[in-house]
Formats: C-alpha cells, structure tokens, sequence
C-alpha cells in the first residue's frame, strides 16, 4: 500500500561498455552464495564478540545491526525478535511469509489469539478462540458515488462456525503453509483442531483429536434439507452448505448447532455450494472428492520465448482420509479460466470480490497458458528523432544533465523513484545519441546504487540490513511501512532493479556478481524469491500465486484483508526482472520476471480495469479502481481523492515495460473519458502520466494535449524528456499489438491503422536476429533498438548513424524549465494557518516529556484521557498544517541534549479509507515569536479499523529548517492535521499522545 507522492555525487562517467555476447554463469554464482549465507559462512565480523554483523556480497554489503532509530516487524502491539511464536513447532521451516491473504494470522498485529479477516474466495474465514468462521457474501455493500471516491465490498459476514464442542483455544497458530493454503491450528490442552483452506477452495477441511464432537454453529436457525448419514446439507442466510463426515458418522441437529462425534475417527469437511444450482445433484458431485482433503499447493510455470507463451500449472497435492479419491474440487478467478487450456468447468459459478469464479470437478491440477507480448527498455524514437522534435526531446535532455534523478530521496521509495527517472533520461538519451546525457544518467546512478548496496562500518544510512529472524532485507531510511509492516518491498525495490539493469548494459562489471550484482539479487530475492530452495526469504513474497497480483500490506490488518494499491508498481518490479536477467543472463530471473508480468497483467486487466465489463458490481459506477482490497475495491487511494491520482496511481512509472497498459486500447480511451467526467474537466496535476496512458490508445490526442500545455509539473518520478519521448513516439507508431509475439523478451508490435511496426531491442555486443510469430523477422544490430515495417527508421538507433548536437540547445529554440516539485515543502512556514489555543501555563524549567492536552496546552503531566477531532482534508495538504488542532507549551526552559524530537501520538480514523494524519513540531527557543527549528513529519496513513494506531517520528521527516539550541523561556508548538482524506481523524490527549523533547532540565 505504498503511498507514492513523493545524493548524487559528481565524477565523470565512464565510457558504454558492451556486454558479452554469451550469457555468464550468475544462477550458480547466486546459487552458491545463498547456500552459503543461509548456512551462515558469508558473515564478516565488524564488531567484537564474534558475532557476525554484516555480509559481503561480491563487492557490496549488507548489515545485520539494526541502524540507530531503526524499527523493526512486529506484533501484538510490540516488537517481536521471533515471529514463530504463532507458528507451531511442526510448521514448514525457512522465512515465514508475509504479504498474503492469510498473513493476519501469523502476524497479528491487532488480535494476539486470532486473525483478521481471511478472503481466500468463494469464501471468507475468520480464526476465532473457539473455531473458524465462514462467510459466503453474495451481496455487495456499495458506497461513494459513481463520479467521487467510491468502493464496494463483499464484506465478512459470517453463515457458520465450525469447531469442536468445548474447544477454548488461547492463541490460533498456522501450523503449514503452501502456494495457496494455509492450515490454522487450535489446542487448549484437552483438545485440538487444524483446519486447511484456500484460496478457490470450496471446501475447508477439518482433522480434531482429543474427543469432542465435531461442532457447527450456524448465527441463524439453518434449514436442512438433506440429513442422510454422514452427510447433512443446510441453508443459512441463503447459502448452501454441505458437511461431509466419516463413513459410519451421523449429524445431529439442534436449533443453530449442528454436531457429530465423526464415529470417532476424527476428520471432516465443509463446503459452500454455489447458488442457483440443482443443490442436491451438487451435494452428490462434491461428496465425491470430500474425503481428499487438500493438503497441499504447488505453482509451476514455463516461459517459452520459441512461442512466446507462458504456460502456468496449478497442482493440488490431496491426501484420501479414506476411499482412494485423490482429486479434488477447485474454483478459477477470471484471469485463470479465460486462459484455461485442457479442461471444461462446470455450470454453477460462485460469486466473489473479483468477479464469477467457474468451477472444475475432479481435477489433480489445472493448466493455463498466456501469451507474453514483450516489453522493452524504452518505446524507440521513431517520431522524435529528426527536425524540430529533435530538438525539442534533445533540450529537455540536455536539461537534466546536471541532476538526472530529479528528486533527493533518502528513503527506499524515494531514492527508487530518483532511480527510475534518471533510468529512463539514460533509455532514451542512449537511443538518441546523447551521450553526455547518457553517460551522466548513468553515473549517477552507479553513485546512488554503490551506495545503498554498501554497508560500510559505522553507516547508519542508505545501506540494507538483513534481519534472520523475519527473513527480511530491509532498506534503511524505511518508508510507508517498508519496515514496521514489510510493506511494498517490490515497490521500492523493482525501482533499484531495474536501475541496476539499465547500469548493466552500460558497464557489465558494475552488475557482476563479483561486484554488485549479487547485492541486486537479494533485493530480487527479498521482495519475489524466485528461488524455492532459497530458505533466507519466502518464495514470491509479495505476490499471491493464485490470485495473480502482489499484495502491498505485509501484516494484512484490515477488515477487508489485504490490499494493493499501485498495481503498475507491481509491474514495475517484474519488468526489472525481464531486464535485469536480460542484461546479465540470468535466465532463471528473467524467466521469473516473464512469469510475472504475464500473470499479473491479466489479472490487472480484471481486477483493477475490469476491462470486460464483468467483474464489479452493477451499480459500482467506475471503470477502474484505485485499490484493489481482499473483499472488494476502492475508487480512492491511501493518498489522495485527486480523480487523476487515483486513476494515475495505476499507471506509473511509465516505461518500456507497462506497454501492457496499451492492451485493450478501447479501455485507454474509457478510462481517460471517466477521469474528465469525475474531474469536470482535464488533469490539473500528474498530466504527463495520464496523458502517457492516454498515448496508448489514442497518442495523437495525447501529443495535442502535451504541445498544449507543456509547462505543467512534472511528476516526482518523471521529465519532460521522457513524457515527450514516449507520447511523441506512440502517436507515430500506433496502438500495441498483441497478436503478434516474439522469440526475443526485449520486443513488441505496433500497429496503426493496418500497418505494424516491429521493434526489439538487443543489449548484447553481438548481431541479433529477432524472429517474430507471424514469421517476420528483425536483425538488430549489438546494443541496439531497432524498428521495421510501417515505420521504419532509417538509420538513428538501428545503425548508429544518427548525428544529434549534445551542445547548447539551438538558437532560437527555448530550453524548458524542469519543474519537479517535492511533496512536501524543503522549508515550511512557522507561521500557524490556524489561531493557537491558549497556551499551558507558563513552567520554569523543562519536562522533557509533554502530553497534549484537550484544551491546546501541551502539559508536562499526563490529564485525564480524552479525545480531539481533526477535520477531514478534503484535498491534498501534505506539508501544510490545514485547519490544525494545536497544542502548546511556553515559557520552557532547558539544555539542549543533541538528540531529536520524539513523539508517540494515538490516531484513529475508525473505517475510513484513505486517510493520513500529520505533524508538524516547531520550536521558538527564546519565546520572541520567531520559531527557529520547525520539523513536518510524513504523514500516517490509518487503516480502517475502528481502534487507537501509533504515529511516531519514525515515520520520518519530511521537511526540516532551522537549527536546535537551548531553551531560555521557549515555546513548543505540536499542530496536527489531516493531510489527505475525506474523513476526519480522532487524536488522543491526556496520556494518549505524548511528545519527548531532546532538552534536559
């Protein structure tokens, strides 16, 4: 749930090396390592006591000392160094998972005993103490309105409860794990209970020991309409549910309860039955497979580059409890059975979240097969590369010589975004022939990315650590949860990785595994461990193998269960992959890279764009969603109500490898015309992302926007250079094609009108012949893009025979001012936007720690517990204290003691979607009404769960001007405000929120 919006050091670069022409042997290099790390021998001792506190990798490193100030996962409320502690002593080995549909119940942020609620579709779970919960909703709950922010849920409603008489467990622990299950596990010392479920599982499966009759619990008076041995059929809130026991077993009715003693052998399933069928004849065809319980999931995939197809199996591992039944009944999202290949589902669908999930009976495995259309390092510069155009995309370039990366970020996201700006000004620069521009992209990158891949004694900054405990490389300074939550490491990662791939083209050594390609390969591993043998992190971490897309929350907090916002970011991820197995022939992560993009972006197409028109609700109103939640979608994001940031945030970066955006061209124009509609008018903000979307189903349109109106702010991670590059170019070749594929990854069809033009892309130091499915074929010269058919580049970057000025821009020609504001201010103004409330009395000496008080003071003792409510933001106000609650405390007086402002603050914005509160902490330190340290603080993005949630100076700072110093009759000042949401924020006083000021008495 990244919440996007929002040093280079100078050396000369050094001159494009080409790569080899034979792929090197990086899969056993990494291999190696990572067999040698997990056993611990890659540990290098920098500190006393024999204890390994770092690891090198090639020429890079990591830190296993937590950096000062540093946060860490954690649980329950606190911070927890063993996370097994709800895992049972039998559960798989190796790093436990984290972002998934079930990972509430590992976690456990907010219930130590229980889980969140589980959306694994058809059905929901809930792990309560005393059994688990299951929900079939088939109603949505839709609210907003269909031109402002919006949403629809299935929400969580549970039909029945299924445990065991007496059962009381005190903690409900995951007992095993595979691609798509998880099993729960309850004992309260007399008794016990594992239960097995799934996602596309109709059935849960059930084994109990220790006596006690099998217990369904049902929160209204069920209907059975079939009670016939071990079988019993019944219907509550008007869903049908079948409970299949042992042969020789009975079930006994009694008002809601439903029980059997199993005829004591100690095992039994339930199963949701699809409504609107012949629901006996069903009954029938799932007792069949009731007793194979399903003990274990297992996704295989297969790129083929010969046909350009990815080929994906789903295999259910079941074990027969009794008869010799081993296959099972299973239930495809859309994205599964629209690409199903050799099987038939059945008639009945279920309803979920996501849209009809068909069903296959009697199935082992299911196999789907997706066409991979390719992606690029950049679009070519066919429409840019002669005349005025070239002059215009030449001055932009020329532009940003001097800071290629745009931004300063310190932190993970930031820094990344830097990153991918400066990646894209080296694409187009290299096709273009500007080599200063190029090579100073370049540069600055290799100085950013050495930097963060080292961690150098006694660095407490831009370095990773790696914590064995949660199987976690986490970057420091973290962001948006990145640490606290395991949040969005494919986020801020993809941006290193594919920085890195764009490094490697130019300079090999840099990306060698003896330098700094091994260091690149377990951010890799960290955020989508390709590499099941590799026990140091989860395999596919934040992406869910049978839903097809990445979740965002790491911990999975919510009602609504898990959530994603950037999906494009996601994307932006599996493209890196493509193109830096590409770049160091690594084709296990190319491969990896392949799967997941393909995947993903089919299940983007249905869940976020619902391009068919078939999966959200009648009566939702949106054609896309900005957040894709486990029980439904949002028109919204954690950020912004802004139409263009909800609809944008799916979009960015823009790059050669979210072409995949372009599929469904038609859409591109709909979506556009929905943003205009909710807007009442054209982008005011993030114009260059939208309108590069736009140039993927109508780029002559786009152009015109873009040449009519090109002063506009660029976003964070963009330029000018590159906003022109990409919509001049995609008006001259047209929309993608994708009924043609490649032999090649690095490759794509452009069609207009009639007519297409092929591309590919060849970053070896040798000739490459690229042989496209409908037999054309392409030779592209070594370290290349080269283009044939309806528009065809004669020379340029196909031949190296372009001559482009990398001097001044021409007389005449007006050089563009980049304009890439920060989101928050640099220096923020110590002027309040509000009256301050009467301050506390005045004190003569300092306590340090300050509680805010009801009535605006900022008292040195805690008073009563209360509450005050901080209007809603109603637009953007990052940075800016708008309509602030103010707290206040003068007449301080105190030594400085060098450290910093620390504040624990309770917010709470019950059920909203969206919201993020901030702080801003400003210091007058001689009472004169001039402040001389203010410090804004990121904002906290709350969840929507009614409850108190920490915000701490941990989030970061955002902004800081002024220095600290000695307090003679001071005053603090503490605002708090809603920096984005349409809702308003509960802040607690008293002892609620406290506020630690670095001073001494």
């Amino acid at each position: 749930m990244t919440l996007p919006l929002r040093d280079v050091s100078p050396g000369a670069a050094p001159p494009p090396t080409p790569l080899p022409s034979t792929p090197r042997r990086r899969r056993a290099i990494a291999l190696a390592a990572a067999s040698l790390l997990a056993a611990g021998l890659l540990g290098v001792v920098v500190g006393g006591g024999g204890t390994a506190t770092a690891g090198t990798v090639g020429a890079g490193s990591f830190t296993e000392t937590l950096p000062p100030g540093a946060v860490l996962p954690r649980g329950c409320g606190t911070v927890s160094t063993n996370p097994r502690i709800f895992a049972t002593a039998d559960a798989p080995a190796g790093a436990i998972p984290t972002n998934d549909w079930w990972s509430s119940l590992i976690w456990k942020r907010n219930n130590c005993g229980t889980s969140e609620n589980l959306q694994a579709h058809p059905l929901a779970f809930k792990a309560e103490n005393n059994g688990l919960g299951l929900s079939y909703t088939t109603t949505p709950a839709i609210s907003g309105t269909a031109t402002g922010v919006g949403e629809y849920h299935y929400p969580y409603t549970e039909d029945v409860r299924v445990g065991v008489a007496g059962l009381a467990a005190p903690v409900v622990k995951a007992a095993g794990w595979t691609d798509w299950t998880v099993t729960a596990d309850w004992s309260d010392g007399n008794r016990s209970m594992r239960a097995t479920i799934g996602h596309g599982l109709p059935f849960s499966y059930y084994t109990v020991t220790g006596g006690g009759a099998a217990q369904l619990t049902a929160t209204a008076t069920p209907t059975v309409w079939r009670n016939s041995g071990a079988t019993i059929g019944f219907t509550v809130n008007g869903h049908d549910y079948v409970a299949y026991g042992p042969t020789g077993s009975s079930w006994t009715v009694n008002g809601a309860g439903i029980s059997s003693t199993l005829a004591g052998k100690g095992y039994f399933s339930v199963a949701v039955l699809p409504g609107g069928a012949d629901k006996a004849a069903l009954a029938d065809t799932y007792g069949r497979y009731a007793h194979a319980h399903v003990t274990g999931t297992r996704m295989s995939y297969a790129y083929d580059p010969a046909t350009g197809s990815v080929r994906t199996t789903y295999a259910f591992t079941t074990t027969p409890r009794e008869g010799t039944e081993t296959k099972t009944v299973v239930a495809l999202y859309p994205h599964q059975w629209r690409s199903l290949t050799g099987a038939t589902p059945i008639t009945p669908t279920y309803v979920s979240p996501r849209g009809a999930m068909r069903v296959l009976a009697g199935v082992p495995s299911f196999t789907t097969a997706m066409r991979f259309t390719g992606a690029l390092p950049e679009v070519p510069a066919v429409g840019d590369a002669a005349g005025a155009d070239l002059s215009t995309v030449t001055n932009y370039l020329n532009a940003e010589l001097a800071n290629p990366e745009g931004i300063s970020g310190k932190d993970t996201y930031w820094a990344g975004k830097g990153l991918g700006r400066a990646a894209r000004i080296a694409e187009i620069a290299d096709q273009l022939g500007i080599t200063t521009v190029r090579d100073a992209a370049v540069a600055a990158m290799k100085t950013r990315l050495t930097n963060w891949l080292t961690a150098g004694s006694g660095e407490t900054g831009q370095l990773f650590y790696y914590d064995r405990n949660w199987g976690t490389l986490i970057g420091y300074p973290a962001s948006y949860g990145s640490d606290e939550d395991l949040n969005d490491h494919h986020f801020h990662y993809g941006y290193f990785v594919a920085a890195a791939a764009t490094v490697a083209k130019f300079d090999p050594g840099w990306a060698d595994d003896t330098r700094y390609g091994g260091m690149v390969d377990l951010l890799i591993r960290d955020a989508n461990n390709y590499d099941r043998a590799d026990g140091r992190f989860p395999y596919l971490r934040d992406f869910d193998i049978y839903a097809g897309h990445d979740w965002a929350s790491g911990l999975a907090p919510f009602f609504a269960g898990n959530n994603q916002e950037s999906s494009s970011e996601g994307m932006n991820f599996a493209n890196a992959l493509i193109q830096w197995g590409q770049a160091t022939g690594d084709t296990a992560v190319r491969d990896a890279g392949v799967y997941l993009w393909t995947t993903q972006s089919a299940a983007i197409s249905e869940y976020w764009f619902d391009v068919h028109d078939e999966n959200f609700p009648a009566g939702f109103g949106h054609k896309t969603v900005g957040m894709v939640w486990g029980d439904g979608g949002a028109y919204s994001t954690w950020f912004s109500s802004a139409p263009e940031m909800i609809q944008g945030i799916n979009m960015l970066p823009i790059t050669g490898g979210h072409l995949y955006l372009g599929d469904h061209p038609e859409y591109v124009k709909a979506n556009y015309a929905e943003l205009l509609t909710n807007k009442n008018g054209p982008p005011t903000v993030w114009q260059d992302i939208i309108w590069e979307f736009l140039a993927l189903g109508d780029g002559d349109e786009a152009l015109r926007n873009f040449r009519a109106n090109s002063t506009f702010a660029s976003e964070e991670g963009e330029s000018k250079a590159h906003t022109f590059h990409w919509i001049r170019n995609l008006a001259a070749l047209g929309n993608v094609d994708t009924t043609v594929t490649a032999n090649h990854p690095l490759a794509k069809v452009f069609r207009k009108g009639t007519a297409r033009t092929y591309v590919a892309s060849n970053i070896t130091a040798a000739p490459l012949t690229v042989t496209f499915s409908d037999g054309t074929r392409l030779t592209v010269p070594a370290g290349k893009t080269a283009t044939s058919g309806a528009y065809t580049w004669s020379g340029g970057n196909a031949t190296g025979g372009v001559t482009v000025p990398t001097g001044p821009p021409p007389t005449g020609t007006p050089t563009p001012t980049p304009t890439t504001p920060t989101p928050t201010p640099t220096t923020a103004s110590p002027t309040p936007t509000s009256p301050s409330p009467s301050p506390s009395p005045s004190t003569p000496t300092l306590e340090p720690t300050r509680y805010l008080a009801a009535g605006g003071g900022l008292d040195g003792t805690a008073g009563p517990a209360g509450t005050v409510t901080v209007v809603a933001a109603n637009g953007n106000h990052d940075g800016t204290p708008t309509s602030p609650q103010v707290f206040t405390a003068t007449g301080l007086t105190g030594t400085y003691t060098g450290g910093a402002t620390a504040f624990d603050l309770g917010v709470d914005a019950g059920i909203a979607v969206g919201n993020g509160v901030q702080a801003r902490v400003s210091y007058d330190l001689t009472g004169d009404g001039s402040f001389d340290r203010v410090e804004t603080y990121r904002y906290f993005a709350t969840d929507p769960i009614v409850g108190f949630e920490r915000y701490r100076q941990t989030q970061g700072l955002a902004s800081a001007t002024g220095t600290l110093g000695n307090l003679a009759g001071g005053t603090v000042k503490v605002e708090v405000w809603n920096a984005i949401g349409n809702n308003p924020t509960t802040v607690g006083t008293g002892d609620r929120s406290t506020i630690t000021l670095p001073y001494s008495r």
